[in-house]
């Protein structure tokens, strides 16, 4: 068996880069629309040790990296209170929606910081290129309906029922290592983030 030990130390140190981020949209945009739960929480910050989930951040993105079956990984959940949430459960679909959307954004900037060291400081720029993958890679797995990821939120927001939530909830975990590293959903998604990573290069370019 072939372990992918590089590839694995990169991935977790970006996904902890970009989980700061990610998890602070979610309790920005929450604060915003008037729920103060997140900030009570402390988790309006960007300071990454704030979001971090051992098993989502670090032990499960490490495995599935080291192993190559895929890449499996999310931040400590940003607690919300719809009731608290102008709009309700649509106020928490654009709550779901603000960490995937951060993600599109910071691939853009380190899109950015690629280009503009890739002569002067080439490994930082590959570094870069790959997190620009990662980090459209996790918009697009995050919008999975499958709990605990933010798209679960938007079944929520359409209304469907909380005993059907709660049945899938029990089976998320292994729905989300099903979706990728069995299936061939994975790699999908791995080639739409490389497709969108070629396409925000080549336009910064």
């Amino acid at each position: 068996m072939h372990f992918q030990l590089q590839a694995a130390i990169t991935n977790v140190l970006l996904l902890w880069i970009l989980t700061a981020p990610h998890e602070f949209a979610h309790a920005w945009v929450a604060t915003l629309l008037g729920d103060d739960t997140p900030r009570r929480d402390g988790r309006v910050t960007l300071y990454p040790l704030a979001h971090v989930d051992w098993l989502g951040t670090a032990i499960l993105p490490f495995a599935t990296s080291l192993f190559g079956g895929g890449f499996l990984g999310w931040g400590k959940p940003v607690r919300t209170d719809p009731s608290k949430l102008k709009g309700g459960l649509n106020g928490l679909a654009l709550v779901a929606l603000a960490g995937p959307f951060s993600n599109v954004v910071f691939a853009v900037v380190l899109g950015v910081v690629a280009v503009a060291t890739a002569q002067a400081l080439p490994a930082l720029a590959q570094f870069a290129a790959r997190g620009v993958w990662l980090s459209l890679y996790l918009a697009i797995f995050n919008l999975l309906p499958v709990p605990p990821l933010d798209g679960s939120k938007l079944l929520l927001a359409a209304r469907i029922p909380m005993a059907v939530y709660m049945e899938i909830s029990r089976f998320g975990f292994m729905l989300l290592i099903v979706a990728v590293s069995v299936s061939d959903f994975g790699r999908w998604m791995s080639e739409w983030s490389y497709w969108g990573a070629r396409t925000i290069l080549g336009v910064l370019q």
